[in-house]
């Protein structure tokens, strides 16, 4: 279990290394492209090889993608659907070069006709991401809070979409403050953690969970907002984090914050350190905990 976190990119993809570093960081996110945008960044040989050395030289691993936030598989606007196609490519394709496990995104909203009437067109789009940037990277479905009419709050909708794309390469990256917020999934009670990761099991499957998201949360259980809040400040606390982090489910997996930040700057070396520390206290209480 690796205690990383999204940091910014800005200026170089080998400066989100020394950022990571910085803060205590054992793993790392980061952003392909400018979140907000269609428009991709230009990375250059120089600047990926020097990611790859700086990420060996401080053992920083696993190295993720977070994908922008414009992509959605579930559009009824054909060329935006093309657009979310070609960065998913892109970022597959980053992650390739750079050594990245994988590229982690949001499935998007069907605008209210219902995962039935989108699962063909995004199960299609995924299959011809994959097919474009073929390799190892893995593309990672990543659960909602359940806001709207997105996609993927609930783990039996994620499996259907994993069953109809048909992909070795498709995971699922677990967020703690999506699945509390949606009101179905009450990680941060030890009873309600046993169930989620019994209905993870039966509808996804445990091999397939490769990273988390570790954000505690604004909002109160079932709130249904993507409001994330510091390590230990949420609705989801310290101790909900230690049960988390506890279950054999979570021993071998990174956890990436994406937290606010006490100083309103993102993750930061305070929430790293509360994290590790709420590992360690773990590993000592949750030996054989199922």
């Amino acid at each position: 279990m690796r205690i990383g976190a999204h940091v910014s990119s800005s200026g170089g993809l080998d400066l989100a290394l020394d950022r990571a570093h910085e803060i205590g960081a054992e793993a790392i996110q980061i952003f392909g492209a400018s979140p907000q945008s269609w428009r991709r960044t230009n990375h250059t040989p120089e600047k990926k090889a020097l990611f790859i050395q700086k990420s060996r030289d401080w053992g920083i691993a696993p190295v993720f993608i977070h994908a922008i936030y414009l992509i959605n598989l579930a559009t009824e606007n054909e060329e935006n659907l093309k657009k979310g196609i070609a960065a998913l490519s892109a970022d597959l394709a980053l992650a390739g070069e750079i050594g990245a496990q994988g590229v982690i995104f949001h499935i998007g909203s069907h605008r209210g006709v219902g995962l039935e009437g989108k699962l063909g067109q995004i199960a299609q789009a995924m299959q011809t991401a994959l097919a474009d940037s073929p390799g190892r990277p893995q593309l990672c479905i990543e659960n909602c809070a359940g806001m709207g009419d997105s996609i993927g709050s609930r783990f039996a909708d994620i499996g259907r979409i994993m069953q109809a794309v048909g992909s070795p390469r498709v995971k699922v990256c677990l967020d703690t403050q999506h699945s509390f917020a949606s009101g179905y999934y009450n990680l941060a009670d030890r009873d309600g953690l046993a169930r989620a990761m019994e209905e993870f099991e039966r509808e996804i499957g445990l091999e397939h969970l490769v990273a988390v998201h570790a954000n505690d949360s604004k909002c109160p259980f079932g709130g249904g907002l993507d409001r994330h809040e510091n390590i230990g400040a949420g609705h989801i606390g310290t101790e909900g984090f230690a049960n988390i982090m506890a279950h054999t489910a979570f021993k071998e997996l990174p956890f990436l914050l994406e937290v606010p930040g006490f100083e309103k700057q993102g993750p930061d070396a305070q929430n790293v350190a509360l994290l590790k520390q709420v590992r360690e206290r773990a590993g000592g209480q949750g030996e054989g905990l199922e």
